[in-house]
């Protein structure tokens, strides 16, 4: 992952809706929810919702199909993983006992 992507990722997660909406899909796995459930269970505008689902989804951190008359979004997990794995990637200077659990999380996903 470069930079330009990571920076796309923690700015679409850097606002409190957004964040608890990405939360709310990964723990909706893998089924997914639809837009109007989202906004329903954080209790944000259905216009609103749209605004922050799209940032979240052009950032490849969510991704909607149409299912009927409804769209229905899930996290995107490989790009959650791909966004940690940038993040612990250069971890503790080569010092794994620092970092402990982080940089496992790197190796198993380098193995993918």
């Amino acid at each position: 992952m470069d930079e330009s992507t990571a920076i796309t990722r923690f700015a679409a997660l850097a606002q409190e809706t957004r964040l608890a909406v990405f939360r709310l899909l990964v723990q909706a796995e893998p089924n997914g929810l639809a837009a109007g459930e989202i906004a329903r269970r954080l209790a944000v505008p259905h216009n609103t919702m749209s605004a922050h689902l799209s940032v979240l989804t052009r950032a490849g951190l969510a991704t909607a199909t149409r299912h009927s008359r409804s769209m229905i979004y899930r996290a995107e997990l490989a790009s959650m993983r791909d966004t940690l794995v940038f993040l612990a990637a250069d971890c503790c200077q080569g010092r794994p006992e620092i970092c402990a659990g982080l940089t496992d999380i790197a190796a198993d996903s380098s193995k993918r």
